[in-house]
Parts: structure tokens; sequence; C-alpha cells
């Protein structure tokens, strides 16, 4: 069953599409139909910039397991790394 909630958020940051690199500024998840994946469900994110046009997008389609997977990883990596190593204040101008 599909829930129909979509959770969207802001991004700061850069993803390689079949173009090349572009900025994202949007993410997306939800929980519905895959296009390509093999299953009945997944967990689907979407990172776009829609300033960019459609081409401008990378998407995941990952089992339930995958996702959680996902998020346990990235949290391992960011508490590995000193607090703020990534943060958005450090870029230099």
């Amino acid at each position: 069953m599909c829930t129909y909630l979509t959770e969207k958020i802001r991004v700061d940051g850069a993803a390689k599409g079949a173009s090349g690199w572009f900025t994202v500024t949007d993410g997306m998840v939800y929980i519905d139909h895959p296009y390509h994946a093999c299953q009945e469900h997944t967990v689907n994110i979407d990172i776009t910039n829609p300033a960019e046009g459609p081409s401008a997008r990378v998407a995941i389609e990952l089992t339930e397991e995958a996702a959680l997977a996902l998020v346990e990883a990235i949290h391992k990596a960011l508490a590995a790394a000193p607090p703020g190593l990534a943060a958005a204040a450090r870029r230099s101008a």
C-alpha cells in the first residue's frame, strides 16, 4: 500500500547524474512503487535541483532494510568525523 506521504527537505550539496555534476537543493523521501527495482514497494529518495530542469535529478529505490542500513552508515560516518567537519559553515571562500 502506498502512503502518499512525502518528506521534503532542503539539501545543500552536489550529485552526479547522466550529464555530470550538478548542485542539489531539494530532497524527497517517500514509499511507493518503484520504477526500476524488483520489489512491490521501495523507499524512494529523489535528490534534485528544480531550477536546472528534469535532468538535474538522482533517484534511488531501496528496500526498507537497505534504507535503514544507509541511515545507520551515515550516522556512523558522521560520528567518526570531527564535529562540524562537513558542515556548511566550514566552507572555504
